[in-house]
Parts: C-alpha cells; structure tokens; sequence
C-alpha cells in the first residue's frame, strides 16, 4: 500500500483484513519511492532496497502528492503489479472540473455547475448557477478545505474575486438547499454497493465533512442513489470509490468521487467490514498485467 501515515485508521484496517487472510502487507511511504525509468525494465527502490514479488497495489495517495504519487503508481502498473485504482481513474477523480465534465457527458445528476478563468465574468458565473447562495470551491480542495457558501451575490461575488486574485482555480455551483447540511457517502466496491451512510454537518455548517465535526449514520439508499453511485465509479475507472451525492428535489446529484474513501465513518456508522470487502475484492481480481492502462495513461 502505497501511504504516507501507516497509522491512520483506514490503513491500519487494510493492513489487519489482509493479514487476516493470510496476505504478506507493505506500507511503503510514498515519497520515499524512487523510480529508475529504464525501457523495458523499470524498477522502484525503496529506502534502496529493489521492490519485487508484489501481486497487487493499494494506492493511498494524500491530496497534497498526487503529482508523484500517480507517477510511482504508474511505475508500479508499468511493471506489471495490479492497482487497487489506476493511475488513470485517480488522476481523474482528484481534478474536480475533469470529474463534473465526465458526470455531465455521461448523464449523471449533477448541481448546476460554472467554470470560468476571467475574474470579470463573476456575474455571468452566478446567473448560470441561479445567483446566491452559491457554493464556491478550490479545484484542489479536499475535506471540506477550500469550499465557501457565498450566502448573498455580493458575498459570492466577494469570495469568488477574492479566488481568482490569488489565481486559484474555482467551480461555482448552485446550493442545494433541500439538502440542508447533509450528504450520503455511498461506498462502492469492484461495482457494487457496499456500504452508505448519512453525514450532517456541525452546528451552523453547511458542509458535512466528518473531518469537520460532522457526524454519520447508517442510511437506507433508494434504488436511484444506488444506481447514481456505481455509474459514477464506473465512469470514472474506479474499483473502489467513495460517492458522495445530495438529496436534491428533482434526485440525487453528485458532488465528488473520493478515490481514496476513508473507512473509519464508514464501518463505524455502519458496522460493516468494508477493509475485509476490499481485500477480498483484491483476491478476486489481483492478476499480473490486468490493468487497462498499464501505466501509459
């Protein structure tokens, strides 16, 4: 497993189910990954040790790295080790704007979104997305980091120039306010559900993170939310993902694919053993080689 803090929660699970099933399990650091890009042979070393007789990668790439962390996943593809996620799915999954065009090609419910480089173009931006309030997010955000609900038009309008002063890139979408402070994460696994739960955010907070003192529970998902979840991993190339989707009046729509779920709001609002789920998932699919890409995406 490819992971920078061995002693998260989710990492810790991951490691426990495969050695419960007899697996041999590495944690390896990302960032102390070296590649030796040779044709025909290329190799990792690792704290200079040479790294083979691997049969299967799980990449846990942190936001923040996902630059070389894809680039040591595709180096890992290239020598024929299967990946948990491709190179290809993640990189898609972790840019915002790529994830809202593929959802968009593909049908899937979607908050009515607005993407534009010029500063001047704010109200242009706003009128598509309806007007305030308007939920405005970094690209590169993650776990809530980045998102700001412009409450007024001339509170978005603030927020959204104040972004792209600092030449950061935004999205603008509409609020769901039907949808309250709440999101379902919908856990799905090799193209099946697994496991879903409702998370409400923090008192005054629209954003349900459980980083940011949300809270979770297990929740029954309709029949349309199911189906939503499993073509949103599948349209992105992902065996294992994390859905998150709102309640919107006219169906669910999706707000992120997270390649790399956590599993402790999860399995605890659920009780479900989704690490087991995963490795066993592995187990199944593991093969030499078995990669789409095999690192040239």
């Amino acid at each position: 497993m490819l992971a920078r803090n061995p002693k998260l929660y989710s990492h810790q699970r991951l490691l426990e189910a495969a050695e419960q099933r007899g697996h041999e399990f590495r944690i390896l650091n990302t960032l102390r990954c070296t590649m030796n890009i040779t044709s025909h042979r290329p190799s990792i070393l690792y704290n200079g040790e040479t790294l083979t007789g691997f049969d299967a990668v799980i990449p846990r790439i942190g936001a923040s790295i996902t630059h070389y962390g894809l680039a040591v996943l595709r180096q890992f593809e290239m020598m024929g080790v299967w990946p948990l996620n491709e190179s290809v799915a993640v990189g898609r999954s972790r840019d915002k704007l790529r994830s809202m065009q593929i959802f968009a090609k593909h049908g899937l419910g979607l908050p009515v979104t607005a993407f534009a480089h010029d500063p001047k173009q704010t109200d242009e931006v706003l009128k598509i997305v309806g007007g305030a309030p308007a939920v405005i997010k970094l690209l590169e955000g993650t776990q809530g980091i980045g998102v700001v609900l412009g409450e007024t038009n001339n509170s978005a309008k603030s927020v959204i120039e104040a972004f792209r002063g600092l030449n950061v890139n935004i999205l603008v979408q509409e609020f769901i306010k039907e949808a309250g402070s709440s999101d379902i994460r919908i856990f799905v696994v090799g193209g099946k559900v697994v496991a879903a739960m409702m998370r409400t955010g923090a008192e005054g907070d629209f954003r349900s993170n459980l980083h940011r003192g949300g809270t979770a529970k297990m929740v029954k998902i309709t029949p349309e939310e199911r189906s939503t979840a499993i073509r949103a991993a599948k349209v992105m190339g992902l065996n294992v993902a994390g859905v998150d989707i709102l309640r919107a009046n006219h169906g669910p729509v999706i707000m992120e694919v997270n390649s790399s779920p956590g599993l402790e709001g999860i399995e605890t609002a659920t009780g479900k053993d989704v690490a087991g789920q995963i490795i066993d998932f592995i187990e199944a699919k593991a093969k030499s080689g078995n990669t789409k890409t095999k690192g040239q995406g």
